[in-house]
């Protein structure tokens, strides 16, 4: 049986720029998974009653919608109106599911109790409130969705029989879950089972996008803090564990800014003997200054004591020198100076103490120079994690080493590509090769792995095929806890992320799809947010910037990561699409800097037209126009 719904926000903002909306898209995706469901309406209001109402009462009265799901304007805040606008609109109110929404989230955190909830029924049409957040949202639609179903047919007359099984279900104790929800037990066929027992559809429950990315962000933790010599930064990117002050003032001795002399400002503009001459090369402390006379001084070159101002070459002239041309005997000052000029105290741009450099800070080429230049020689910073890439499958070989493929047979592609991506953005990785699609070998082969690295990425394996092992042995042979198995996504919907115990510690498993394109996409969704965090990066997630289509995209029923070529001009950041999006097709990641965030199409939203603005995160560097 099929309901009917509407999805309603309720927001200010979200009002005028519609990508603001976070809680109305994590509705959609929750019922977009389950097969009962049909989304008829998708809309924004101002946080305005009459705008609420007329709304609703269209959608219910009108429309004759099953089902609407309000977000948003159920806070303690002057503009949250939701309930004051839906409260009138009610022929029954539901206060079992009311309390259900309360319940639900005040087990979670107490701060849930400064949310008003309303809902109840209009006719035969179920109106439910949900909070603006989207975790909360989310938490809410969580404790509902299993009771939904039953309420809504309660409602109607066509369904009857449906109620009255579930009613018998009931009070027989029986389980009200669908036969395939049955099979969700996020635990692999044993590996020893015959054919006819295995599994004929995943038993990993199908999660969000965003849930799969807490997941990681969870169980991921930062590596140990280890002690480095500025002088061996070789490599950026490492992370400061402490903050860090200065041991020497800089500069540590007056310096001139300036090519010019060395003077006493109350002396004047006047012809004076040159006493002296301090180049920046030189290391002993000048010489002191006579009044009345002048001393010659490159940039960075000391200043004599007494002097307190220097006087740039431009505005002097040469009024003598020695009879071999070497040595200024005499020299015009032609402007005025003032107390200071041109002068580097000590210690003027760093003194000592001063922090230079703060924990959780990134250290790159300048850093290092700042570090350096203040006499730090160590620093503690966070380990880099150690990746290891892994290829599998019988049909795949080894690129350099085949001349010829023979029908049936792949050039492993995946292991150059995922190797590349870890070493451009900093971290160090190994290649662990290909191995078949045999039990004992991948064991074999994981075992070593994981005796070597601190992340280990596959691909292959991971679907529902007979050679498909990579979850079964990782959770059989390992002992490795599947945190997530499939992801409500496209591409990339198998990826799998597992922890394997190691010690007092764990160690991540990245198994990724055995296409190229949804290998690389689902690595810079999931592996590279975990390696930054793991190297002490604080915001390790990658950056979501705005970007305006140039041509029309159709959806997909999942959201989808479209590959683009996002280039920048003076009306912003314009993204190019590139070309068929078929996950097996590399040539869509060819020149792909950004990944578009697409949502999953709907009765009212099929494709996103030219112009649109979408979000998109960015995996490479931006061009111009």
């Amino acid at each position: 049986m099929v309901y009917t719904v509407g999805i309603l926000t309720v927001s200010d903002t979200a009002s005028k720029e519609p990508l603001l909306d976070k809680s109305g898209p994590v509705i959609k995706e929750i019922l977009t998974r389950q097969e009962n469901y049909a989304i008829v309406k998708d809309w924004i209001v101002p946080d305005e009653i009459h705008d609420i109402q007329k709304t609703v009462e269209t959608w219910a009265d009108t429309v004759g919608l099953d089902l609407i799901l309000l977000t948003g304007g159920t806070g303690f805040s002057k503009r949250d109106r939701t309930p004051e606008a839906i409260e009138p609109l009610l022929t029954r109110k539901t206060p079992g599911i009311t309390h259900l929404l309360l319940s639900s989230s005040i087990s979670i955190t107490s701060f849930a109790a400064l949310s008003r909830p309303v809902t109840g029924i209009r006719n035969k049409t179920i109106i439910i409130t949900l909070p603006g957040s989207p975790k909360a949202c989310k938490e809410n639609m969580d404790a509902i969705i299993k009771i939904l179903p039953h309420a809504l047919d309660l409602l109607s007359d066509q369904h009857s029989e449906t109620v009255k099984e579930t009613h018998a279900q009931i009070q027989g104790h029986q389980c009200t879950h669908h036969e395939s929800e049955e099979n969700l037990t996020g635990q692999s066929a044993p590996l020893d089972a015959p054919v006819s027992r295995k599994a004929r559809s995943s038993p990993y429950p199908l999660i969000s996008v965003g849930d799969a990315q807490d997941l990681v962000d969870q169980h991921t933790k930062q590596l140990n803090v280890i002690n480095m010599p500025v002088s061996q930064f070789l490599a950026s990117g490492y992370v400061l564990a402490e903050d860090v002050q200065s041991i020497e003032p800089v500069p540590g001795y007056r310096a001139s800014i300036v090519d010019g002399y060395a003077v006493y400002a109350e002396d004047g503009p006047g012809v004076y003997a040159v006493e002296s001459v301090a180049l920046a090369e030189q290391q002993e402390t000048a010489t002191s200054l006579s009044k009345g006379k002048v001393a010659y001084v490159a940039t960075g070159g000391m200043i004599p004591d007494g002097a307190d101002a220097v006087v740039m070459v431009e505005d002097t002239k040469l009024i003598k020198a020695s009879d071999d041309g070497k040595q200024e005997l005499l020299v015009q000052i032609l402007s005025h100076a003032s107390k200071g000029q041109n002068i580097r105290e000590i210690g003027s741009d760093c003194g000592v103490g001063e922090k230079v450099g703060m924990k959780g800070q990134k250290v790159g080429p300048s850093e290092v120079a700042l570090l350096a230049s203040v006499g730090v020689r160590h620093v503690k910073v966070y380990r880099k994690p150690l990746v290891g890439v892994l290829s599998s499958g019988n049909e795949v070989l080894e690129h350099i080493h085949t001349d010829s493929l023979k029908p049936g047979q792949i050039r492993d592609t995946n292991r150059l590509s995922l190797l590349a991506a870890v070493r451009n953005a900093g971290f160090e990785a190994t290649d662990l090769g290909i191995v078949s699609d045999n039990v004992d070998d991948i064991h074999e082969a994981l075992e070593e792995a994981l005796s070597r690295v601190d992340v280990l990425i596959t691909t292959g394996g991971v679907s529902m095929g007979k050679a498909d092992l990579m979850k079964p042995i990782l959770e059989q042979k390992l002992d490795a806890s599947i945190r997530f198995g499939r992801v409500f996504m496209k591409p990339g919907k198998p990826t799998t992320f597992a922890t394997v115990p190691c010690g007092k510690n764990s160690k991540l498993v990245f198994a990724l799809p055995g296409n190229p394109v949804s290998a690389t996409v689902t690595f810079f969704l999931f592996v590279l947010p975990a390696l930054r965090k793991m190297s002490g990066v604080d915001r390790s997630r990658n950056v979501i910037v705005p970007v305006q289509l140039d041509c029309d995209i159709k959806l997909d029923t999942r959201p989808e990561f479209h590959r683009v070529h996002v280039k920048a001009d003076m009306t912003g950041l314009i993204a190019q699409t590139t070309g068929n999006q078929i996950s097996s097709r590399m040539m869509s990641m060819a020149e792909a800097n950004g990944l578009l965030q697409l949502p999953p199409k709907n009765t009212e939203l099929s494709k996103l037209q030219k112009g649109a603005t979408v979000p998109c995160m960015l995996i490479g560097q931006l061009d111009s126009y």
